[in-house]
Parts: C-alpha cells; structure tokens; sequence
C-alpha cells in the first residue's frame, strides 16, 4: 500500500521548491503552480492565438506538457520561462493544426471584426475629471489599432513583442521561451515595434495637438 504524498507546508512558496515536491510525487504541489499560472498563461495564449474558444485547451495542454516534462526541470531559467516555452510551443501547434483543418470558431469570427472584447477597452467605466468622450474615442480607437496591428504580425515577431511589451520578460527570458539567439529575440521586437509604429501613425498624427 503506498503512503500518502508529503503534505505542501505552507510557507513555501518557492517555485523551485514545489517542482520538487511535485518530481517527488506530491500532486498539491503542481496544482499549487498551475493555480499561480493559470491565468497568466490563458491570457498568453489568447494573445498567441487570438481565439477565446482556444484558450482552454491549449492551457491546458500547457500544464499537461509541463506536468510530463517536470522531472526535466533544472531550475537554470525561471520556472515560469520554463513554463511559456511550453505554453509558446502548444499555441504553435494549434495554429498549425488550425491550417491544416481550418474551420473558424464563432469567437474567432468575432475577434476578426470586434475587438471591444480585448482587456485595452473597458467598458462602462467612469470617466475622470480629465477625460471628456472625445478622449476615450480616440484612445479606445488607437488600442484597438494596436490590436489590430499586433494580430497581423508574423507569428514569431507577435510572440517576441507580446512576452516582451505584455509580459514583461526579459530579452533572456524571451530567448529561452522562445528557444532563440538574444540577437534574434531584439530583432524580432524591434521589427515588431515598426510595424505597429507605422500603423498607428496616421490615427495619432489624426489627433496631433490634442491631449489624449
């Protein structure tokens, strides 16, 4: 008869201590990582993929990997670098698998015509003493052009940009998520930041002089 997994004291929080604990067999431990991520890497994902009805699944083939893939865990990066890498690589093959076998979602048909939905608007909200209408037009306009911009760019410039700009990694972090040269890494951003750059000019050029 086995024994039960050692209980996950409470005041570790190390994620390098509970991928221990989980290698060892304590399962709480990997839940207690996968609670911390999740939400992290839903929102990643849906950036990546641009599709809500995607964004379960692909969470969760993240963890599944993830959980397949723990023992392989060495602590030389972050463990949630370590964990975008896979995440990163599942939205991949998604994308490929949606090529292949091409039927959009509703929600993809939606997101095509309708950012609204996109954490950049919010709805409903009040307006402060230095926002008149006008001014949330212009920046809900320019948000969803950046949006727009972001989910036309190349798959490998729009996961650069989106861990750097959205996620706030590091140019080592992103080489390792995205198992790429630095060099390439900073290309990538940078070629990224053009394009939505040249995008948006006209709107803000549209609004020079205006405080917005």
């Amino acid at each position: 008869m086995t024994s039960p997994a050692p209980a996950v004291p409470r005041s570790i929080d190390s994620d390098q201590q509970l991928v221990e604990l989980a290698v060892a067999g304590d399962q709480r431990a990997f839940e207690l990582l996968v609670i911390k991520y999740q939400r992290r890497v839903e929102r990643l994902v849906g950036r990546l993929v641009r599709d809500v009805d995607l964004v379960p699944d692909i969470t969760q083939e993240t963890f599944l990997r993830a959980w397949r893939a723990l023992h392989q865990f060495r602590g030389e990066a972050q463990f949630y670098t370590w964990l975008y890498r896979i995440a990163v690589n599942a939205a991949k093959k998604a994308l490929v698998d949606l090529r292949r076998d091409p039927v959009l979602t509703e929600s993809a048909l939606r997101g095509a015509a309708d950012d609204d939905e996109d954490e950049t608007f919010i709805p409903g909200r009040e307006l402060s003493s230095e926002e008149t209408p006008e001014t949330v037009l212009a920046a809900q306009e320019i948000a969803a052009e950046v949006n727009q911009a972001l989910a036309a760019l190349p798959e490998e410039l729009r996961q650069a940009v989106t861990l750097r700009e959205i996620e706030g990694l590091s140019y080592d972090e992103i080489a390792t998520a995205m198992d790429c040269p630095i060099g390439t890494v900073r290309s990538r951003i940078f070629r990224a930041r053009e394009a939505i750059s040249t995008r948006i000019k006209p709107l803000l050029h549209q609004r020079s002089g205006k405080r917005w």
